[in-house]
């Protein structure tokens, strides 16, 4: 890694490719990382240029990716573009054997992402998929919360909805759906055996704003998710069912973005003849949460990761079966909800 007075002998040089409405947040945060350093902005956009050379004293600004990837003092590079273009830029980027930052979805298809995940793998770098939810701090308690107290998880629920604009390369799927897919491959701790999913494009033909989804988990589990850009609420909302407990995160709410159910369904004694399934109701419990921001915990342990050679919590391999799962997701959503085995 590159280094200078100002900057430490450690600093990890950054390039970021895309200065959109997301990019700019990444530049923000990438330009405060401790380990880390924002060197170039390259966009296809003059106007978006102009921005980030305004807002970003002593930086490049290049045009295309191939101008900043060929610059000589990069380490690392942070892909906030299109989501057709990710793994493509990936693949180019590990050939200059740079890390990779990249925002999800990893690629629009199966092929695609493991293509990337090879090309990073091919030369040992880091690659980090920008699954931003598993980032959280409020989430990370959630997990915790989950593996310590609720047991058995019987339902993963995610609501993921907003009114906005509906995108042209990606439908709801791939652009809601990875945040909430890498949580529950966190919360089963495994793949899901098969997924059904429907939906419709009401705005742009064949790019789907709505949908709904289910996936079956080994033992019996079940993840669901509501995602839909033609909704007049801004709902992100995670209800985790267990055989002991329950717990929901909100991240509309403002302060108290975990809640705590002791609350079961609580089977019969088989020794006592005619008793019947009881509910438990105890305490709701808030847990504490880091008010720290999601992003800037994403890209300061991709730093960490770079630095220390080790593997992202969102690793390549995680990127791609978000992707497997997605795809199978969409042939369902082709093939008006039929199940697709992963």
């Amino acid at each position: 890694m590159t280094g200078s007075a100002d900057s430490g002998p450690m600093s990890l040089s950054l390039g970021l490719l895309g200065y959109g409405a997301w990019g700019r947040n990444v530049a923000r945060v990438a330009a405060s990382t401790p380990g880390a350093r924002l060197v170039a902005v390259a966009d296809l956009d003059e106007a978006r240029r102009a921005e980030a050379a305004a807002r970003h004293a002593g930086i490049e600004v290049f045009r295309d990716d191939v101008a900043l990837l060929n610059h000589p003092g990069l380490d690392a590079v942070l892909i906030a573009t299109h989501a057709a273009s990710h793994a493509q830029l990936v693949v180019r980027a590990a050939e200059r054997r740079l890390h990779v930052f990249v925002e999800k979805p990893l690629g629009l298809n199966p092929e695609e992402a493991r293509r990337a995940a090879a090309a990073t793998s091919e030369f040992d770098l880091r690659l980090q998929v920008g699954h931003l939810l598993r980032y959280h701090p409020a989430v990370e308690v959630l997990l915790d919360v989950a593996r310590r107290e609720l047991g058995t998880l019987r339902c993963v629920a995610c609501q993921r909805l907003n009114f906005g604009a509906v995108r042209k390369d990606e439908n709801v799927l791939f652009s809601l759906g990875p945040h909430d897919l890498s949580l529950m491959l966190a919360l089963f701790g495994c793949m899901p055996e098969t997924v059904t999913a429907q939906g419709a494009a009401f705005v742009r033909p064949g790019v789907e704003d709505l949908a709904f989804v289910t996936l079956r988990f080994p033992g019996g589990g079940i993840g669901q998710m509501h995602l839909s850009w033609l909704d007049p609420h801004k709902v992100r909302r995670v209800t985790v069912v267990g055989e002991e407990g329950m717990a929901v995160f909100d991240d509309m709410e403002p302060r108290e973005k975990v809640r705590v159910y002791d609350q079961a369904v609580v089977p019969p004694d088989p020794w006592v003849y005619g008793e019947n399934l009881s509910l438990r109701y105890g305490e709701i419990r808030i847990p504490p949460c880091s008010p720290q921001e999601p992003l800037a915990a994403e890209l300061a342990h991709f730093v960490r990761c770079v630095a220390e050679g080790a593997t992202p919590r969102t690793s390549a391999e995680e990127g791609v079966r978000v992707v497997e799962i997605l795809d199978a997701a969409q042939r369902s959503l082709r093939r008006s909800g039929v199940p697709q085995e992963i």
